[in-house]
């Protein structure tokens, strides 16, 4: 059982303040009753709750892939630029979703939002190791024995050489690299150890979960089989 008022809030009808004027002004029912008191519980699996006629679907967990463009912050609020929250609607955002993790101000590529906060601390647990595939472009040739060198640890001047990675060339400037961690701008300080600079960086996949063809900019939904996948991740 739930609070009425809770119950809306977690559907993205509103704030808990916003749903409480729904409520008194009778646009809620509950099973076709009129409720005008806000800490009334309903039954969130059984109870037909409606707001003016239309039924409200609960969802207690919500997740979401984003395509990150560059020019925006993992943030919720910024006062110098636009925030990864600024491409959700209001509803959504009512959710209370938050992003797993960042993403720097000039990378783009998959970043996942939800309120489930047990999966978010699994995915950002540094004893799980979550792989994270990204695509970068160079500013000059990438060595040969930067592969071996990935795979054994680089140093990027933190107290501890970073996890075995696997970097893959691509071409003389471009490269993917899987990384099993998540230090402070760790791609361009692996990169910066063996000579490169990073000009453009995208991550392609987090776990099992892929960026695919979603333009940037824009979200979907997870199906159930990726929400599942995530949460066997290891």
């Amino acid at each position: 059982m739930i609070r009425l008022d809770k119950y809306l809030a977690d559907c993205g009808l509103g704030t808990r303040s916003e749903v409480k004027k729904y409520i008194k002004a009778k646009q809620i029912t509950v099973n076709s009753e009129i409720i005008t008191k806000p800490d009334v519980k309903v039954d969130e699996n059984n109870d037909t709750i409606c707001f003016k006629g239309k039924e409200v679907t609960y969802e207690k967990y919500v997740y979401y892939l984003f395509h990150k463009p560059s020019g925006c912050v993992t943030a919720k609020q910024d006062n110098l630029h636009k925030t990864v929250m600024d491409y959700f609607p209001e509803e959504i955002r009512n959710k209370d979703i938050a992003p797993v993790g960042r993403l720097d101000l000039d990378t783009e590529g998959l970043l996942l939002f939800t309120n489930d906060g047990p999966l978010t601390h699994h995915l950002l647990s540094p004893t799980h190791h979550i792989p994270k595939t990204y695509y970068a472009v160079l500013d000059k040739e990438v060595p040969e024995t930067a592969i071996e060198e990935f795979q054994k640890g680089v140093d990027i001047g933190d107290d501890k050489l970073t996890l075995p990675a696997e970097l893959i060339i691509l071409s003389d400037k471009e490269a993917e690299l899987t990384i099993h961690e998540g230090r402070f701008h760790q791609i361009k300080r692996m990169f910066e150890a063996v000579g490169c600079t990073v000009t453009y960086l995208k991550r392609l996949s987090m776990g099992s979960l892929e960026l695919g063809d979603l333009p940037k900019g824009e979200y979907r939904k997870l199906t159930e089989e990726e929400v599942q996948m995530l949460k066997e991740s290891k």
